[in-house]
């Protein structure tokens, strides 16, 4: 089952931008075309957040794809990466869900017995490469960056994981 959860989830990730891309233009559509007030935007944020936690973020906003090709120019290293969580500080959606991420019924879970703690998983994370002193993954004296306001469930962890021990799937703390 952990197997098959990580291939889907390398799927995924490797598919996340087009994936944001048509579903943000899909919202984008429902919005200007079809007039959809931005309150059941909102809302769906919300309760999708419950669910899958901070996913909204780097899966389905039209405006996070735009700012995701901007801190792209230059590379991993640029200038540009380092203004990505500042569009995010006015967007409700990204404050709600954010808040809900320690909620959520799915989480990146880790399987500690199969880790072979090789810090792929840091090293493909953007939370853990910011602050790596209060962040990892594998680390048992670190915060989880998956329960953190910030981690927008990109899955980069979940798909670089070389043992298949980290995946995305429901279940409590």
């Amino acid at each position: 089952m952990a197997k098959k959860s990580n291939r889907i989830a390398s799927f995924l990730s490797a598919r996340r931008r087009w994936v944001q891309g048509l579903v943000g233009a899909g919202i984008y559509a429902a919005v200007s075309v079809l007039g959809i007030s931005l309150w059941w935007v909102l809302a769906a944020g919300a309760a999708v957040g419950l669910v899958f936690g901070k996913v909204f973020c780097r899966w389905a906003c039209p405006l996070g794809f735009f700012m995701e090709l901007l801190t792209g120019i230059g590379g991993k290293d640029s200038k540009f990466q380092q203004m990505y969580q500042y569009h995010k500080l006015g967007c409700p959606i990204a404050w709600a869900s954010g808040a809900l991420n320690r909620f959520s019924l799915f989480r990146i879970r880790l399987d500690e017995k199969s880790c072979a703690e090789c810090g792929a998983c840091d090293k493909a994370c953007y939370l853990s490469s910011i602050e790596p002193a209060k962040y990892s993954l594998y680390k048992k004296d670190a915060e989880r960056p998956g329960e953190a306001f910030a981690c927008s469930k990109c899955l980069a962890c979940v798909s670089s994981c070389p043992s298949g021990s980290l995946g995305y799937r429901p279940g409590v703390r």
